[in-house]
Formats: structure tokens, sequence, C-alpha cells
């Protein structure tokens, strides 16, 4: 019996697991047929299309499905027709927060991030009601472990293009304009610098720390986005307490 509830848990979290690799491909394959939309499916040409293959490619994703939604971003496929739509509001302890969705249903959408406002304390607000707390950027990191030198990245990194480089615990975080994060990265890994991640974000202009029953209210009101099926990226000013870090 031990034997058979053992291979019962492994197929419970198998599924488990099998499900969340599903909803991370379709989000995946989501970026891509837009990018490719936007600005045609070859990647070459397509700055944002290429980011989009290169994060599917690092989950793992099929190469077949990269190049079905790749096929139907650029019309020579039939498929769904998607849009993107952000959404602002507040959780819990006044926290700001930027939803980034892609779908084929705005009315499911909205109901749905209602929905997951409401019952988490939070409340969704109209467009521009947080933004103008979060800047758009373009966000790259690199490994300090990888390159301690810090003179020699900050070096490269200004050759290359960037705006501005911060020194964290364990890495360096470039700020790009949206448009030239692709090329800056390209241009730093010219230079023998790989990036970890290259990608246009959401920065909060400053973060707040609530108390630790309002932070955990708050993560859990995040978490719940980002799993939401419509829900591509979720941005926030949330700074968690440190007695809450130090629990995780």
């Amino acid at each position: 019996m031990s034997g058979h509830s053992k291979w019962a848990q492994i197929k419970r979290k198998k599924g488990v697991t099998d499900q969340k690799r599903g909803a991370l491909f379709s989000k995946l394959a989501k970026e891509i047929v837009i990018a490719a939309k936007s600005g045609g499916g070859n990647p070459d040409g397509n700055a944002r299309l290429r980011t989009a293959i290169d994060r599917a490619k690092a989950a793992s994703m099929p190469n077949e499905n990269i190049k079905q939604a790749i096929l139907r971003g650029s019309g020579q496929l039939p498929g769904q027709v998607y849009e993107e739509i952000s959404y602002e509001g507040i959780g819990p302890g006044g926290i700001a927060i930027m939803v980034r969705c892609l779908t084929d249903s705005r009315n499911r959408s909205s109901a749905n991030i209602r929905h997951i406002f409401t019952k988490s304390g939070g409340n969704l607000g109209k467009s521009g009601s947080v933004s103008y707390l979060f800047q758009f950027v373009g966000l790259i990191t690199i490994s300090r472990e990888k390159y301690p030198n810090e003179d020699e990245v900050m070096e490269a990194v200004l050759t290359a293009g960037a705006d501005d480089m911060e020194t964290q615990d364990d890495l360096y975080q470039i700020k790009t304009k949206p448009g030239s994060v692709i090329e800056v990265s390209e241009a730093l890994t010219a230079k023998g610098i790989n990036c970890e991640s290259a990608e246009s974000v959401m920065l909060p202009n400053t973060f707040i720390t609530p108390s630790i029953e309002e932070a955990r209210s708050c993560m859990k009101l995040i978490q719940l986005l980002e799993e939401d099926d419509d829900v591509q990226n979720v941005y926030s000013n949330l700074e968690p307490p440190l007695e809450l870090l130090a629990e995780e």
C-alpha cells in the first residue's frame, strides 16, 4: 500500500507539473503570436519576436510549438486573435499593481481580473490610476558571480548604449530605452557578456513596505493574477517586510 500511495503522490505531482508547464507554454505562445503579428515572423528583423522565442526555448518549449505560434501570428495559419490589455489596481496595504494580459476575450479577462482583485481585498482601478507610479523601461540583468569585475561590466554596458547600471547583491541591473533592450543585450553578448534576462518591464518609481499581513494578502493576490491564463505579466511596488522574507 505504501508503494501505491507513493506512486499516487508522484502522479498527482506530475499532473500539477504538467498543468503548470502547459499554462506556461500557452502564455509563451501568446507572446510569440503577438510579436509575430506586430513585427513579422522573421526574428532577425523583429527584436520582440526574438526575445519571445528565446524565453520559450529557455522554458524548453518544443520547437514545433514555437513554429506554429509564429505562423499563426504572421497570418500563415488560422488561429485565435489576441489583443493586449493592461489593468491597474490597488492591492492590500495600498500596493499599486499593473497587470498585462494577452486575451481573445476582453469581457472574460476584465471579469476575471476584477474578481481576483475583489476577493483578495484589492480594488481594480481605471486606466491611469496607478500607471504614473511606474516607468516603462528596458531591463537587462547580468550575474555578478559570472562577471565579478564591476568596472569591466560598467565599461561594456556604457559602450553598448545602456542608460544606467545598478549593482545589487547578485546581479547588475541595466536600464535601457524599451526599444533598445535587445540591441543593447546583443552588443553585450558580442563583448563576451551573457545576460541573464533582457525584456521591457514596468518598474515602480518607489516601493512600499506594508504590514506582514497586508504583504501576505498582496502576495496572494499577485499569485492569483499570475495563475490566470490571460495574464502575461504582473508588476507591483510591493517590497515585503524583511521578517516575511525570512520566513520563506
